[in-house]
């Protein structure tokens, strides 16, 4: 092994990176001593070698010390062939010695934290900082706290209101309800009560530190998650909470809630790029993409900077390289959804792994269950549409089953049948079925009529008499942009001068500023408010969105009285989601003035309509089989926002010029090794206009990715004043990588501020690998060997792919002995590669 894989440098280089000091320098006094409190020097560091083999018990311990030179972290640093957990006991009583609380476990691949008030060694694949384990002293964890805490139905308008009783209607039970609703405030109900007692149980009786509540759509899964959060700060097992999500929309919406639960008593921030007031707050929102992109966690985050994790629509933020976010952090873990993923149900391990290892271990880290520590299909508390429905909390829908004479033949087990002639003149009989509708199967009178039927039939709002405010799903985007015109065109004439094309609303991804255009319906303001009904300030003039996908998960707006269904589908995930828009209660208000005095109209939602044209609702009833093992998703490359692979790209068409154009002039000029200066000032050159650039900016604010960086190709890719290329760009900054237009604009606006090298990129795919997988010590070093010679290595990625591995005899980079260490995660690794990791940046 070469001298700079050997344990001793990987440590102090995760510890340099953390900020501690082996030596005195402009950022302060050395902390780092040796165990016998020997303040190290050069010569002293040197003697212990490359991998401590000079240290006769095997482990040399380090003290890490703080501001004013007392012993604050033990780290035992172990040889890179020891499992650094062998060591735990002796540092466990070292620590004790010397009345420190941390120790960090290592064997310069392998790491783990340990807080010695609460738990058990962690994984992390970056060393905390001074700063971080500073503010975890005020950090003082104490199970029995949680679960002997008193949480009543007033937990949390204690928060809002800790004065509230005092108010006269609070005494009356009639008054109490629109007491409560005037002010805005929020009892628990009695099954978020149990939710909350399920986690205390949790603790109490199993002592677990991961959680999951599976509750139906509109249950109020944010309050819980108030109560949880003020529970955990409170008793003092928290100092700091990340609440992930995975859309800006449900960033701005948790914000909104957690202000109006916990603003007296918390501060809650939305984490945004190139923002340090995180540090400021107790609560900090975040989507899970905002730390993704460029690993952004890794540079703002210390592995202990949040004592509570919790993980909104769990069943989508755990995927991915999603998960390596999720599972950097030390601490508890808490996951909230309504359609967690069973894919361990009704799988038998043992024949499974004798069928194919690699499928389990991935059916694993994807099975929503087993991520929060709960048994296959038993999350730590549940609570279901039945009985939300039952309790008088959530109502059921109109189910609407429409079909068009088209329609109803593609989804019958005959397929509908489309004759077509060739260019020789023959016929020939092609058959399409649901699934191929508007993808390879148009037709536009069936659109329309899948509109009409809406229009005609859908439910009215209750007070207005307009149609109820709704969603239409599609199939994709240019359906969507399909049905919004139709549905415009034909309130035209429904509604003459009532709507001018603002009726039916597009609302997907590659729509500028489409996530404020949904929370202005949520909000009732989308395009101004409705002219059926003056001063009726509870309706907008949009009555309907059109989407795709964006809608589904998470989405709260309450007053949602028909969703409408003109596609297939074929994920019970999917349709529940979609049916959860619509469950939620609400109560339509107009004040009115009659006789010079003021009326308060009030009507109840009682029912909404699902609008059925894919016979999506009998396919789950009659023919969905929920037994059946899960498919797990299609593998398709961990791809950044706005990539694409290189069968996408496009090239310019060829221009041909017939008028002559002879040689004048030629000179050669040798350029050397530094470049020429158009090259060097490229970068810079480049960004300036950009970041003038209004539309680009604000796509990047709302995280348009595809847009933004479709606008800059546009605009800016190979024009003549620069004739920018992302080669060009590559060989101006000497990077020894491929680089994406999505990093290029990354820098622009300051959201990295440099280009990582191929290695420091490697160095990061190894830690999440490390993170998501948790291998064994032993195997982690051949395991890293393997992924940067499979990444940087297209010949020995073919001899991997065709298992011929015979042929590594005469390769320097990887060797049989190499893969035999790798023992089960020889074919382990490579899938993960294929998952998680864009191997086109790690090509010279």
């Amino acid at each position: 092994m070469p001298s700079e894989a050997k344990a001793r440098i990987k440590i102090n280089q995760k510890l340099e990176k953390a900020g501690w000091r082996f030596f005195d320098d402009e950022n302060g006094k050395a902390n780092i001593e040796l165990e016998s409190h020997t303040k190290l020097t050069k010569t002293k560091l040197n003697e212990f070698g490359e991998d401590f083999e000079q240290v006769s018990n095997g482990y040399l311990d380090f003290l890490l010390l703080d501001e004013k030179g007392f012993p604050f972290v033990v780290l035992e640093a172990k040889r890179e062939e020891k499992n650094p957990l062998d060591g735990k006991e002796q540092a466990r009583r070292y620590a004790d010695s010397e009345n420190v609380r941390f120790v960090i476990l290592s064997n310069g691949n392998v790491h783990y934290f340990w807080d010695l008030y609460r738990g058990n060694p962690e994984i992390i694949t970056e060393f905390p900082t001074l700063e971080s384990l500073k503010s975890r002293l005020d950090y003082q964890p104490d199970p029995r706290s949680l679960y002997e805490e008193k949480v009543a139905e007033d937990y949390i308008v204690i928060s809002q209101d800790p004065a509230y009783k005092q108010d006269p209607r609070w005494a009356d039970p009639q008054k109490r309800s629109d007491y409560l609703e005037e002010r805005n405030l929020s009892l628990l109900r009695d099954y978020q009560l149990n939710a909350v007692k399920a986690l205390q149980d949790a603790v109490r009786e199993r002592g677990n530190d991961r959680f999951l509540f599976e509750m139906a759509t509109g249950t109020g899964k944010t309050l819980v998650a108030a109560a949880v959060i003020k529970l955990f700060l409170r008793t003092g097992n928290a100092k700091r909470v990340l609440f992930l999500v995975d859309r800006i929309e449900l960033e701005k919406q948790a914000f909104k809630n957690f202000v109006l639960y916990l603003h007296n008593d918390y501060l809650s921030v939305i984490y945004k790029q190139n923002r340090n007031d995180w540090k400021k707050a107790e609560i900090v929102i975040s989507t899970v993409q905002s730390l993704v992109s460029d690993n952004k966690y890794l540079q703002l985050f210390s592995p202990t900077d949040f004592d509570l994790i919790i993980s909104d629509e769990a069943h989508r933020s755990i995927n991915g390289n999603a998960r390596a976010v999720f599972e950097y952090f030390v601490g508890y873990k808490l996951g909230l959804t309504a359609t967690p993923k069973d894919y361990l149900k009704n799988i038998d391990p043992d024949d499974l792994n004798q069928r194919d290892p690699r499928t389990w271990e991935r059916r694993q880290l994807l099975d929503t269950y087993a991520t929060f520590g709960c048994a296959s299909g038993e999350p730590t508390f549940r609570y279901s549409l039945l009985d939300g429905v039952k309790d008088g909390y959530l109502i059921n829908p109109i189910v609407v089953d429409a079909r068009t004479e088209i329609t109803a033949q593609l989804f019958s087990e005959e397929g509908y049948a489309v004759v077509q002639e060739n260019e020789e003149g023959e016929e020939s009989e092609q058959i399409f079925f649901k699934g191929a509708f508007e993808r390879k199967f148009f037709s536009k009178h069936t659109n329309q009529m899948m509109c009409k039927t809406f229009l005609e039939n859908a439910l009215r709002d209750p007070i207005s008499g307009e149609i109820g405010k709704s969603i239409v799903f599609c199939v994709s985007q240019e359906h969507a942009s399909k049905i919004a015109q139709i549905l415009n065109k034909f309130t035209d004439r429904m509604f003459p001068g009532k709507y001018n094309s603002n009726f039916a609303m597009q609302i997907t991804s590659n729509i500028e500023n489409t996530q404020q255009y949904a929370i202005d319906f949520a909000n009732n303001n989308l395009n101004g408010k409705t002219n059926f009904l003056e001063n009726y300030k509870k309706s907008s003039k949009t009555r309907v969105c059109v989407t795709v996908g964006m809608m589904t998960t998470g989405y709260d707006c309450r007053d949602i009285l028909n969703l409408c269904m003109m596609r297939p589908i074929f994920s019970p995930t999917d349709f529940i989601q979609i049916k959860g828009r619509g469950t939620r209660l609400f109560t339509f208000q107009y004040e009115s003035g009659r006789g010079g005095q003021r009326e308060v109209i009030k009507k109840e939602k009682e029912r909404f309509k699902l609008f059925d044209f894919f016979a999506n609702c009998e396919y789950f009833e009659e023919e969905f089989d929920y037994d059946e093992i899960l498919k797990l998703p299609f593998q398709t490359g961990k791809k950044g926002v706005g990539e694409v692979s290189p069968e996408q790209v496009e090239y310019m068409d060829e221009v041909t010029v017939a008028v002559p154009d002879p040689l004048k002039t030629y000179e050669e000029t040798p350029i050397g090794v530094e470049g020429m200066e158009i090259d060097r000032q490229l970068f810079g050159r480049l960004a300036k206009p950009v970041r003038k650039d209004d539309d680009i900016k604000q796509a990047i604010q709302n995280d348009q990715w595809d847009r933004a960086i479709k606008l800059f190709r546009e605009r800016y890719e190979d024009k003549p004043e620069l004739y920018v290329t992302l080669e060009k760009l590559r060989r101006a900054e000497h990077l020894d990588r491929r680089l994406t237009w999505r990093e290029v604009l990354e820098r622009i606006f300051g959201i990295i501020d440099r280009f990582k090298t191929k290695d420091e990129l490697l160095d990061e795919e190894i830690g999440q690998f490390i993170s998501i997988q948790k291998p064994d010590a032993r195997y982690v070093r051949p395991i890293q060997n393997f992924i940067k010679a499979y990444l940087t290595d297209a010949e020995i990625r073919d001899i991997v792919e065709k298992k011929a591995y015979a042929q590594l005899a005469t390769n320097p980079k990887l060797s049989m002995a190499d893969i035999r260490a790798m023992n089960g995660w020889r074919d382990k690794v490579p899938e993960y590669i294929k998952d998680y990791i864009l191997l086109n940046k790690y090509l010279n």
